[in-house]
């Protein structure tokens, strides 16, 4: 018997009531842990939420816990904003408004851009302009706005300047940050295979730091948004700010909610569109 033992140790056999190894990993998977913290995509999420305010904004008008004069209900918002539009108005505010923002962004955004790659990439440039966008940075730009009437006159520039300089800094700081972000390994990986300076720029440097630069647009574009009603406040016939501004004078409320849920589409169609350009351009992340 224990001959019998012996040889079936030597030969490696294994008892019948044992499960074998590839069985027991079979019955018990290993769940997939490498989701990489990727965000699911919930749909009609935002647009419950916005029906659930609405929804409690009106029931509060509508039993009094919200006082008319200080809040409007949302049907009196919508039909200040259906007399608005069928007056033709609203496309001439808004029209106003998205000419001035668009133009005083693409100035801003595009100087912060060229600034602050000179600064990531350029010591000279790094040494000189750190010190004067921490000193300006922090100035509110709406205080300069008198500064820039008198400089370029009540009419459009002095607005679209008023957007341009104050879309100009984060873009700089979003810029050369995201260039000082980039995974430095990879600069010198491609040092080594011995590719050139503008090859480095162009395949790693400006991929690596895309995302923050756009983030950097986000942040702008909404400041963008707050000193376009600040410019229009001023000296303005048309533009949403100067509608806003008319309906507060009048002790409009209806009128000067429209305004800001206006403001407040203009804010997401623009989130929306640095949305889709961030899929586009990312899309190889």
């Amino acid at each position: 018997m224990a001959d019998i033992t012996r040889d079936d140790d030597r030969s490696g056999s294994t008892p019948a009531s044992v499960p074998p190894p590839a069985r027991r990993t079979a019955a018990n998977p290993v769940p997939f842990r490498g989701g990489g913290f990727q965000p699911r995509s919930i749909r009609f999420a935002g647009l419950i939420a916005f029906i659930v305010i609405i929804g409690l904004w009106q029931l509060g008008s509508y039993y009094g816990v919200i006082g008319s004069l200080i809040m409007p209900s949302p049907a009196e918002v919508v039909r200040a904003l259906y007399d608005l539009a069928k007056s033709g108005e609203m496309g001439q505010h808004i029209g106003a408004s998205l000419q001035r923002l668009i133009l005083g962004w693409l100035i801003g955004a595009g100087g912060g851009i060229v600034l602050g790659l000179a600064i990531g990439l350029f010591s000279v440039a790094r040494a000189a302009g750190i010190p004067v966008v921490s000193a300006l940075f922090p100035i509110p730009k709406i205080a300069l706005l008198p500064l820039f009437i008198v400089w370029f006159g009540i009419g459009e520039p002095s607005k679209v300047a008023t957007i341009a300089f104050g879309t100009f800094f984060p873009t700089v700081i979003s810029t050369y940050g995201g260039v000082d972000g980039v995974d430095r390994t990879l600069i010198r990986m491609g040092q080594s295979f011995g590719l050139s300076w503008w090859s480095i720029v162009r395949k790693i440097v400006l991929p690596g730091a895309l995302p923050a630069m756009l983030s950097g647009f986000r942040i702008s574009a909404s400041i963008g948004i707050i000193l376009l009603v600040a410019a229009e406040m001023i000296g303005a016939e048309y533009g949403i700010g100067a509608y806003v501004l008319l309906a507060g004078n009048l002790f409009a409320t209806d009128q000067l909610i429209a305004g800001v849920v206006l403001l407040s589409v203009l804010g997401l169609i623009v989130a929306w569109a640095i949305g889709r350009a961030e899929k586009w351009l990312l899309r190889w992340r």
